[in-house]
């Protein structure tokens, strides 16, 4: 018995950790849900691509403006320093992946549609488009989980978005939009999607994204849509606003990362985590035929297990299915930005921070590849089959925007064997001449073979630009292994927990797990109570002593107050069976909704019939921190508090000599026993410090659940007496519990 106890206290533990990360996600980000709609269609549009260096393409993405009232500087910086950047880079296409405002109230409680926040936004992307001289039409904005706060309807007279993105300006209205950058005989396809929900419910229960089938059916379509040219290499990539970590399967079962996988993509780009989970947030995805089911829950590293590879270089070989995930980071507080380029059907990028201010020069190598960020898979079969080479091997590649001309650029190569950096290649590049440049590329040559070797990690990259002003700028150290092998890096826990667990999936699960564990809690102290022969008491923990003997006890002292037992058994029940809370989940603070532990239930906008149960599993930010932040400690302390009035009672009965047997006929102690155990704690039982600690507790218990009782009061403009199962139960128990242990 001891050692099922055991376990449970571990897997309750765990549970806990687990949940207060899953808590703390949701209070301190901004989150939201959306959903693909039958009624709209996918658009298509090709862009031939003119000018050299005709090898390479070249993007940027930015990610979770938040543009706020609350914060104009977000919308200032954005202006005066992505404008003129634009102009140096001259990208083919300019990516937004969500949440271009913030929608949040000043104490950040209240989330929903600030009309004055997209009209500043449309403003500054008017200056912004103006400033780069480039063409509105190859700006993409998706809409992200803030642009969505409190949205009954797409296209309705809340949705913002519809009326002041540039996709919605352009008329690109539909959840999926692809484009195709052709130059010469490549294509490179760009598809972007919107997985918000449909229905918009206010924050905070709004976490993830929610693709629908038909809109997984939209996508494949068109990642598909080159396939029958089978002659020509193309380079796929899609964006969106949720990490795969964050986005839900369809009815179905069917995720993004099916498509994606069936597809085999160069890259999948998203936002919504901002930094500071970490900068490290990006995740290799492989097919994998050994199928374990925990696979579906958690990637416990960055880099999945690569499978054996076996070299088939016949025309026509099944592709490696992969692909990278890559989160940019935010504009937010991080003011980043990303230039992602495809040089050959080789993909790499170079993540920009603009906090200190503008940048004169800006360097991206090309070639050869990140081995941290690469797919290694195709990488090493490329290499192995010779696929392209020696064109896109025989010279190191970078591209250069600057704001002054350049006077020189070099490529250093470092040997990091003997566990320094010692320089073995230092050769100066030269600018690749094109007539009508779109910008500028260096290469130099190099004898690529030479730096073959069996780590990933042993050479490392840097370029150096020097401008006619003197001012020099150097790239981080990059490792780089021409053979394809790829570096490892490893997550941090922060980063594993937003990245490598599939929360979608782990809600039920978890909640379950949750639920049992609180039941089993309740139900073996009673029934050990009624039909065990042995009782835990005060008497028999002086002797055993123990955590799990402890817990127990505390847990049986509990079940011999039979309104606080039965108080925590209906609550929980309560829980599981009814409406948690009632209130407002739109903008126009008109329809109600009430939210079960499976989601939401609001009336359509429509007026007939009712959206049932949406928001889930958003709404696990709610439900599970009120079961393991509030529910188990306020269980455990109260359990506490009755054990201490039984301590106390035995120390008093020791101190007065008088018989116990009239309270405890079936356990015995040693009178030395009882005299030396009050003797020791005297001091404690005399001022009752324990029960002072516990009134604490209790205190802390109920100053937490009253901070998010106000969170969601705010959040969704409610009165507490419209939820008062759950914004008055835990505070009742515990005080009746401080109460009925007031005297001994």
């Amino acid at each position: 018995m001891k050692g099922v106890f055991l376990i449970v206290g571990k897997m309750t533990i765990l549970i806990l950790i687990v949940l207060y990360l899953a808590a703390s996600i949701s209070y301190a980000q901004q989150d939201h849900e959306s959903s693909s709609s039958s009624e709209t269609k996918s658009q298509r549009r090709v862009i031939d691509v003119k000018g050299g260096p005709e090898s390479v393409v070249w993007v940027v993405q930015l990610s979770d403006l938040h543009f706020s009232v609350h914060h104009p500087d977000r919308a200032v910086d954005f202006r005066d320093l992505v404008g003129p950047a634009l102009s140096i880079i001259n990208p083919s296409l300019v990516l937004i992946t969500g949440d271009l405002t913030d929608g949040k109230s000043k104490d950040l409680l209240t989330m929903k549609q600030n009309e004055d926040e997209w009209v500043e936004y449309k403003n500054v992307m008017d200056d912004v488009v103006k400033r780069s001289g480039l063409d509105k039409s190859i700006f993409y904005d998706l809409r992200g989980n803030h642009d969505n706060f409190g949205v009954p309807l797409v296209g309705g007279s809340f949705d913002f978005y519809s009326k002041y993105s540039i996709n919605g300006q352009l008329g690109r209205n539909g959840h999926v939009n692809s484009v195709t950058l052709q130059i010469g005989e490549q294509k490179h396809l760009f598809v972007g999607l919107d997985s918000t929900m449909s229905v918009g419910l206010r924050g905070p229960t709004n976490l993830f994204g929610h693709p629908t089938e038909q809109l997984l059916t939209e996508i494949d379509s068109e990642l598909s849509q080159w396939n029958s040219e089978l002659y020509k290499p193309i380079s796929k990539i899609s964006f969106g606003h949720f990490p795969l970590s964050f986005s839900a399967s369809s009815h179905s079962g069917k995720s993004l990362k099916d498509v994606f996988l069936k597809h085999s993509l160069s890259a999948y780009l998203c936002g919504h985590l901002h930094t500071r989970f970490g900068k490290n947030l990006k995740r290799h995805h492989q097919l994998s035929h050994h199928f374990l089911s925990f696979q579906k829950f958690f990637q416990f590293n960055i880099h999945k297990i690569p499978s054996e590879s076996s070299k088939n270089c016949s025309f026509g070989a099944p592709s490696v299915d992969e692909f990278w995930e890559w989160e940019m980071g935010d504009w937010r507080k991080s003011r980043a930005m990303r230039i992602l380029a495809i040089d050959r059907n080789h993909v790499s990028f170079v993540d920009i921070d603009f906090k200190s201010g503008a940048k004169k020069t800006i360097i991206l190598p090309t070639f050869p590849l990140d081995s941290r960020f690469m797919s290694t898979s195709s990488s090493n079969h490329d290499y192995e089959c010779e696929y392209m080479l020696p064109s896109s091997y025989d010279t190191v590649r970078a591209l250069v925007f600057s704001v002054s001309p350049i006077a020189s650029v070099v490529a250093k190569i470092f040997d990091s064997r003997h566990g320094h950096f010692d320089i073995v290649m230092e050769a100066p590049m030269s600018k690749h001449k094109d007539g009508a440049s779109r910008g500028d590329l260096y290469t130099v040559p190099w004898n690529y073979k030479a730096f073959e070797d069996p780590s990933a990690d042993r050479f490392w990259l840097q370029i150096e630009a020097t401008d006619i002003m003197g001012r020099t700028t150097l790239t981080e150290l990059r490792p780089f292994a021409v053979n394809g092998l790829g570096a490892r890096v490893s997550w941090t826990w922060k980063e594993f927990f937003v990245m490598g667990c599939q929360w979608a999936a782990l809600y039920y699960p978890i909640l379950w797990l949750v639920f049992y564990v609180l039941l089993f809690l309740l139900l073996i102290p009673k029934a050990f109570l009624l039909f065990s022969r042995r009782q835990y008491t005060f008497k028999n923990f002086i002797a055993e002593k123990g955590f799990i003997y402890t817990i127990v006890w505390l847990l049986q002292e509990l079940c011999r107050v039979p309104i606080l037992w039965f108080g925590f058994l209906g609550y929980l029940v309560h829980l599981m069976l009814f409406p948690w809370m009632v209130g407002k989940v739109f903008t126009d603070g008109v329809d109600w909704g009430y939210m079960t532990y499976v989601g939401w239930v609001v009336k359509s906008s429509s007026g007939q019939g009712k959206h049932e149960y949406i928001g889930s599993p958003d709404i696990m930010v709610v439900v599970l921190p009120h079961l393991l932040l509030i529910f188990l400690p306020a269980m455990l302390v109260t359990g506490a508090l009755t054990a201490e009035r039984g301590a106390h009672r035995h120390h008093f009965l020791s101190l007065s000599a008088k018989k116990e047997d009239d309270y405890d006929s079936q356990t015995k102690v040693s009178a030395k026993l009882n005299y030396e155990w009050s003797k020791r704690s005297k001091f404690h039982f005399r001022e009752r410090w324990i029960r002072k600690i516990l009134l604490v507790l209790c205190l802390a218990i109920c100053w937490v659940h009253f901070k998010k009782c106000l969170a969601l009061m705010k959040a969704y403009e409610m009165n507490p007496l419209y939820f008062p199962g759950y914004s008055l139960g835990i505070p009742l128990l515990l005080f009746y519990a401080i109460y009925n242990t007031k005297k001994a």
